[in-house]
């Protein structure tokens, strides 16, 4: 996998994949767009894989989108704008909806699009250096594609706020409004990544994932739906392979298979 915008190292079953583009500050465009969409997709095939920690080389995680691309997007029609916008936005469900953990170590700025990164990784530690901001508004547009994401992160209420204000926030506030789920100075970030992909390397892979739908598909459904689809899934769970080892080494005091794999 050789690609220009971003870079993946696959390491002790983590793939660790970077936005490198220092000198934009690791602003997307639609280069990026493309090959983060095809490394997923090529990650997806990896059965052995148990995470993916997304990160920015340099001082940035990820400033929004890249200002030459956006000179180019001025001059398109509403039909090539809109296949670029469902781009963007089925490369963020990609994310939100990958099977394995996707931790983000937010290691600088994460600026419009870029907070959209962070809001689609299941978990996301920040330095405590590091800003957010939805600029959009500031350049009379709106964080559209991302909103869903933000909003299942933060609330309404907030979503509102910020989205309208484009506040500039540090890693305290944006830890406080749900943004994040920690902060670290820079100097213990990888400690406290390392110490996340610990505990998920010790739980049940399946279990991970079916976790990840658990929690996605909840919040959209009625009582009479989530009550079979939660009774379904722990049924399913009890009779699995994986669900039979990890019974079986708690009850027999002993790890499960797949710790030590």
């Amino acid at each position: 996998m050789s690609y220009q915008t971003i870079r993946c190292n696959v390491t002790d079953r983590v793939a660790h994949v970077d936005f490198c583009r220092p000198d934009v500050h690791n602003a997307f465009n639609d280069a990026l767009i493309y090959e983060m969409t095809d490394l997923f997709h090529q990650l997806d095939s990896d059965r052995k894989l148990r995470a993916v920690v997304l990160t920015g080389e340099g001082k940035s995680f990820c400033a929004g989108a890249d200002l030459n691309w956006m000179k180019r997007v001025i001059t398109q029609s509403f039909e090539e704008n809109l296949k670029e916008s469902n781009t963007l936005a089925n490369l963020f469900a990609s994310i939100y909806n990958f099977r394995c953990p996707v931790i983000g170590r937010i290691n600088g700025a994460a600026i419009g699009g870029g907070v959209g990164f962070v809001a689609v990784c299941d978990i996301a530690i920040a330095a405590e250096t590091a800003v957010f901001s939805f600029s959009e508004v500031k350049i009379g547009l709106v964080p559209a594609c991302i909103g869903p994401y933000v909003v299942k992160k933060i609330g309404e209420g907030r979503a509102r706020e910020f989205f309208i204000t484009g506040e500039r926030m540090k890693a305290d506030k944006a830890h406080r409004i749900g943004l994040i789920n920690g902060f670290v100075t820079a100097d213990k970030l990888d400690d406290a990544i390392n110490g996340l992909l610990a505990m998920i390397k010790s739980s049940g892979p399946e279990a991970i994932s079916v976790a990840k739908r658990l929690v996605s598909s909840m919040p959209n459904m009625s009582e009479s739906e989530y009550k079979p689809f939660t009774a379904e899934m722990i049924a399913r769970l009890r009779i699995s392979a994986e669900g039979q080892e990890g019974m079986n080494a708690f009850l027999g005091k002993r790890k499960p298979k797949w710790v030590d794999e």
